[in-house]
């Protein structure tokens, strides 16, 4: 079994990156045909989607896609605080666009909650969620996900762009605390 060390925690392989490339090419395909002439408008919520948002977009074939950027923060350590702090937002018109919301990982729903009421104030056409893993035992808000590339526990991980106080972005594989 693989494991790596993060600050004072022992982490162990959970999901293989050959998996995870696996979902995101079935939600890309799913993605082309329903956003066929959509001009579709992808909203990157970072830190930790930029490495989902960098495979799924090399994947998209749709005309005239365009990809912006949201900096939200919500965790500390290995936990959610609860709150939604924005750090930086975007200058794109999304009047009357599709807009697809990417996300690393969606747990409670919070911030997904706060990113559609923050969204659906620039009056955009329709607001779609695609989220690369989701964890459904956690989640406390009512949101509706319309691409999901993996279900997984609601277990602490990292790797493939989600961290653990910054550390363990780059992982290309999804590792879980050992406790």
């Amino acid at each position: 079994m693989k494991t790596v060390k993060l600050l004072d925690r022992e982490f162990r392989v959970s999901i293989p990156a050959e998996k995870i490339d696996k979902a995101i090419t079935e939600m890309a395909e799913k993605m082309n045909k329903d956003l066929a002439g959509k001009n579709p408008m992808f909203i990157c919520i970072l830190n930790g989607s930029f490495m989902f948002a960098s495979d799924l977009m090399k994947q998209i074939t749709v005309e005239n896609a365009e990809i912006t950027f949201m900096r939200l923060t919500s965790y500390e350590g290995m936990g959610t605080t609860g709150k939604v702090k924005k750090l930086m937002g975007f200058t794109e018109d999304l009047k009357d666009r599709t807009v697809v919301i990417l996300e690393d990982i969606i747990d409670t729903g919070i911030t997904m909650e706060n990113t559609l009421a923050q969204i659906e104030e620039y009056k955009a056409k329709e607001i779609l969620v695609a989220t690369m893993l989701f964890k459904p035992d956690a989640l406390k808000r009512d949101i509706k996900i319309d691409y999901v590339g993996l279900d997984i526990p609601n277990d602490f991980i990292v790797g493939r762009g989600l961290d653990y106080d910054g550390i363990g972005r780059n992982l290309p594989d999804v590792y879980t605390v050992i406790d």
